[in-house]
């Protein structure tokens, strides 16, 4: 009979969820550096348009990519955001909508002023966007992330959207934020999914222990 962690990788296989996923193990994601690294080239492609048409154009991938980084969203999420709607400027928030059977289940997370900002000051360059920042096909934003995945040399098991959600969950867990409100964040249903992430590798666990003077 086939085991239950063989069984669940198939599973999530036949659904087409990023390999990242481990079972039984601690959940792969990017480390501070790299995330650094890979904003640099965002906001690199983005800062070097040629021209404004394609810094139009490009802006709206800086965007998304921004707001995947600091809510932890789905990308299926974020592109659903409505900029004028779902963006609360003043308060610092987002909407996020995901949508399970044909019910839409929305969430409110926080986000850096830094975002705000930043989809304020296109905006304003770009005033016929409004509503519009953030529709963009999935298939060409994965392919604009795996191009700067590369450039900033980012193993290609790690290139993939859902990484960011991966590594968000993973800060805010040894950030020692409630498990309720990492919860919440990422919109799990249960506190068992969100637990995942609170997994370490040994060489982490016996870090931690060190550095709590355990050991």
């Amino acid at each position: 009979m086939e085991g239950t962690k063989e069984a669940l990788v198939r599973v999530r296989r036949s659904r087409n969820l990023p390999t990242a996923y481990q079972i039984g193990g601690p959940v792969t994601h990017l480390s501070e550096e790299q995330v650094n690294l890979l904003t640099k080239e965002f906001q690199s492609w983005y800062d070097e348009a040629k021209n404004r048409h394609i810094k139009k154009v490009r802006g709206r991938y800086w965007l998304t990519y921004l707001v995947l980084r600091y809510t932890g969203g789905r990308l299926g999420e974020v592109l659903l955001l409505d900029d004028s709607t779902d963006v609360d400027y003043r308060l610092g928030e987002v909407k996020l909508v995901t949508l399970k059977r044909r019910k839409a289940i929305c969430r409110t997370v926080s986000i850096p002023q830094i975002v705000t900002t930043e989809i304020s000051r296109y905006l304003a360059q770009y005033p016929d966007m409004r509503s519009q920042v953030f529709k963009l096909q999935q298939s060409n934003f994965r392919n604009c992330f795996y191009k700067m995945c590369a450039l900033a040399g980012i193993p290609r098991g790690l290139s993939h959207p859902h990484i960011l959600r991966h590594t968000m969950a993973i800060n805010l867990c040894r950030g020692n934020v409630p498990l309720t409100i990492t919860r919440d964040i990422l919109g799990h249903k249960s506190l068992e999914t969100t637990a995942i992430y609170l997994q370490f590798s040994g060489i982490e666990s016996k870090q931690i222990l060190r550095d709590r003077g355990f050991i």
